[in-house]
């Protein structure tokens, strides 16, 4: 969640002919530079999926300085001559592909990587990046910031929707999906929490590295690395689940009652859900001037501050819906807020609160998102400074009330399930969605659902 808040030439194409000029002809074609987001063209590359991200990190705080090996591990989807990562900023000392020095160049976002042999379609190869410099805050279209954003004894590092480029290279794009070991050396004072499994810790010349583990699949835009002087604190849930938080010290106290409420979160998602798609569970509580919002970051969310109960099951549903099912692009958000901010509903609804119907009417009626909420349709925010905007939160999961009235209480659950399990651990865009809704729930007519409530213009008609 973010409280707050035509394509030029390749510059791969660009380096790929100078090169040919200088060193003859090549049978394979570069690969794209961005995957043509709608919202945010430049993102991600074509011609290769990431598998695996192997990040050795070092940090140092006083100086705002990070020193990082990138081990990148991926599969070319057609002949390759060239490739392009996406870094921002920061200063590339070498590149090798397959332990032999490669040849790069830089332009804007792109890092274009040129092999000293062409890459098959099929073949898996490792691009190694070794970097050094001080990591950029980056700001984005609606005006909020991600990237590496410091803080009072660290850094935190956020990534929704493009700010993972500020901190290691990688295809960062939600599309490409992969998993992830990250090392990380700072100062013996502090700790470096990150996603996934911490699978060692060593202290050595007073400073300490903490390697952290995520087997399973993550859309870079949900890693994340918070340094600071957190207090951990580790229990389970009722099944066995692994409960992991980390804690700025200064708001230990004040979140203490309703991190203890994960687990009871997590018991009743999974009811309504689904299985928990990951391997543990938890939260990241920063300082409020650290960032201007919470987000869903895989395993544990980040939150700026203590959260409230509203928000904690909002960024925990989010592990469902926007980390293990994964937009395609980044028109579909609403697949992910309108999904995250129903789960809200449903839990006031489950536990003595106003019932989805009073809050869908509630909203309906006015309030203070009114007319926000019907600024545009949740499929087709304006612009990327809109992607994050009230329609796609709001008006996205008054979407999955309408389905809900259209198919009944019990069949709805059952969608929601099935969602979550069809595409488990993978994307999916809005034309899936309404595919499978529409699969699920035959001879349902969903005209007016569709046309009114997901894609029309305006305040749609109750009758």
């Amino acid at each position: 969640m973010r409280i707050a808040r035509p394509l030029a030439v390749s510059a791969v194409t660009v380096v790929a002919a100078a090169l040919t000029a200088c060193g003859g002809g090549v049978d394979g074609t570069p690969g794209g530079s961005g995957v043509r987001d709608p919202y945010f063209p430049k993102a991600g590359n074509g011609g290769y999926d990431v598998t695996h991200y192997g990040l050795r990190l070092s940090y140092d705080p006083g100086r705002h300085h990070l020193t990082g090996t990138a081990t990148i591990t991926a599969r070319a989807t057609r002949d390759l001559s060239a490739l392009a990562l996406d870094l921002k900023g920061l200063d590339v000392a070498e590149v090798t592909v397959d332990g032999d020095r490669a040849r790069w160049n830089r332009a804007g976002q792109d890092l274009t990587v040129r092999p000293a042999d062409d890459l098959a379609g099929g073949e898996s190869f490792r691009v190694t990046v070794r970097y050094a410099g001080a990591p950029e805050t980056i700001t984005d279209p609606d005006g909020s910031e991600e990237g590496w954003l410091r803080t009072r004894r660290g850094a935190l590092a956020l990534g929704e929707p493009t700010g993972s480029m500020a901190w290691f290279p990688g295809n960062h794009h939600p599309s490409d999906k992969a998993t992830y070991d990250i090392e990380v050396t700072v100062p013996e004072d502090l700790r470096a929490e990150s996603n996934g499994e911490l699978t060692r810790q060593r202290t050595a010349r007073g400073r300490t590295t903490f390697t952290w583990r995520t087997a399973e699949p993550m859309a870079s835009h949900v890693a994340t690395l918070a340094i600071g002087d957190y207090e951990v604190t580790r229990s389970r849930t009722r099944s066995g689940l692994p409960v992991h938080t980390a804690v700025d010290p200064d708001r230990v106290r004040s979140s203490r009652p309703v991190l203890a409420r994960i687990p009871e979160i997590i018991t009743w998602a999974e009811r309504n859900f689904g299985p928990y798609p990951f391997s543990s569970t938890g939260a990241i509580v920063a300082r409020e001037e650290d960032a201007g919002y919470a987000l869903e970051t895989q395993n544990r969310p980040v939150f700026p501050g203590t959260p409230d109960l509203t928000t904690l099951v909002h960024e925990l549903a989010h592990q469902w819906y926007g980390n293990s099912v994964s937009p395609k692009t980044w028109r579909d958000m609403w697949l992910n807020e309108g999904f995250a901010t129903y789960a809200e509903w449903l839990w006031r609804e489950d536990h003595g609160g106003d019932s989805a119907q009073e809050t869908f009417d509630a909203f309906y009626a006015g309030g203070s998102a009114d007319p926000e909420i019907w600024a545009f349709p949740p499929a087709r925010p304006t612009d990327a400074a809109h992607i994050s905007g009230a329609p796609v939160y709001v008006r996205g999961a008054m979407v999955l009330h309408r389905i809900r009235r259209t198919v009944g209480d019990a069949a709805f659950r059952d969608l929601l399930r099935g969602w979550a399990g069809k595409h488990r651990h993978g994307n999916a865009d809005t034309a899936d969605f309404t595919a499978y809704v529409e699969q699920r729930a035959p001879g349902k007519d969903f005209t007016a659902v569709w046309e009114d409530w997901l894609y029309g213009e305006g305040k749609p008609d109750l009758s």
